[in-house]
């Protein structure tokens, strides 16, 4: 797998966050978006990797950026990760249809069910602008999407 091309179309997101509210990437056209796929809630890494947006929050959720991270997870599942490490920012739920947004993003493993730990920067007009894949085990360099982020 290798994630989509830089100046490709982003695919269309329409998911629910944890509270169930549906979220759609065509509605931030004119923002920046960093979306982070990630496998499962309450695992080592993810959970790492998902607080580290929470910490840097004041740099990546501007007037002109947003970030969205992503997994296969439930919306209960979703409410209570963000209840229990008080992340404060849109985690989507890509349970039903399972992947199917994952997957439109070269982010879904069918092996194992969910998401792999791959991230991408959105431009205002809705093109990819950056991405980067790590393994399963592997922390994703919170510095380098900030970066990516800031300079789409």
């Amino acid at each position: 797998m290798s994630p989509l091309a830089a100046g490709e179309p982003a695919p269309e997101l329409d998911l629910p966050d944890q509270h169930g509210s549906r979220v759609r990437l065509s509605e931030l056209r004119g923002k920046r978006v960093l979306l982070v796929f990630y496998p499962f809630a309450f695992t080592g890494v993810c959970t790492g990797e998902v607080t580290g947006l929470r910490d840097h929050a004041d740099q990546i959720r501007t007037d002109s950026t947003e970030v969205l991270a992503i997994s296969c997870d439930p919306v209960p599942a979703l409410r209570i990760f963000d209840s229990r490490y008080q992340l404060g920012i849109p985690l989507l739920s890509d349970f039903w249809p399972h992947g199917s947004a994952a997957t439109s993003y070269d982010a879904f493993d069918p092996e194992i069910g969910a998401a792999t730990r791959v991230s991408y920067v959105i431009d205002a007009d809705g093109r990819i602008a950056w991405s980067v894949r790590a393994g399963l085990r592997e922390a994703r360099d919170l510095d380098d999407q900030i970066a990516a982020l800031l300079t789409a």
